[in-house]
C-alpha cells in the first residue's frame, strides 16, 4: 500500500456505504411488488408519521432534491396514495396527506422494509443492533445532518 492510501478493510466509512448499498438494492427488489422505489416508501413513512408535510419537508426527510420530490409526489398522487392541497393554507407549501390507499400500500411496504431490515441484521443480537443503531445516530451527530441539494 503507498502512502495515502486507504485500507479499506478498515475503513468505517467504506462499510457503511456498502451496506447502506446493500440495503438500498435489498429494499428497492422488495418494495416492487408493491410499486415503489425507496425514496417513494421513505415519502410515504414520511407522511404515515403524520400529514401535512409540504414537498420541501418531504425532500429533505427522504433525502432527495425539492424537484425530485415533485415528480415522485405527482406519481403518487396518480396512483391515489396521497392527496395534496390545492391552497396552501400558509405561505406557498401544499400540504400532503396520505389516502386510504396509501395507508394501506404503506403497511405492506413497511412489513417489507422490516423483513429486509431483519434479514441484514438477523446475525446481531438484540443488544447489537442496538447498539448500531446508537453507534450510527452518534456518527450522524458527530457530523450533522446532511444537506440535500436543490
Amino acid at each position: 500500500m503507498q502512502k495515502g492510501d486507504v485500507d479499506l478493510d478498515l475503513s468505517v466509512g467504506y462499510a457503511l456505504k456498502r451496506a447502506a448499498v446493500a440495503l438500498r438494492a435489498a429494499m428497492e427488489r422488495e418494495l416492487r411488488c408493491v410499486g415503489l422505489s425507496v425514496p417513494q416508501y421513505a415519502c410515504l413513512r414520511l407522511l404515515g408519521h403524520g400529514g401535512g408535510l409540504s414537498g420541501a419537508e418531504l425532500a429533505r426527510g427522504a433525502f432527495v432534491t425539492r424537484q425530485s420530490m415533485h415528480v415522485l409526489l405527482r406519481g403518487l398522487q396518480d396512483r391515489g396514495l396521497l392527496t395534496r392541497a390545492a391552497t396552501a393554507p400558509r405561505g406557498r407549501a401544499l400540504p400532503v396527506e396520505l389516502t386510504e390507499s396509501g395507508v394501506e400500500v404503506l403497511a405492506r411496504a413497511d412489513e417489507i422494509v422490516a423483513g429486509v431490515e431483519g434479514r441484514m441484521t438477523s446475525a446481531l443480537s438484540a443488544d447489537a443492533r442496538r447498539r448500531l443503531r446508537d453507534d450510527l445516530a452518534a456518527c450522524v451527530d458527530a457530523l450533522g445532518e446532511p444537506e440535500v441539494e436543490s
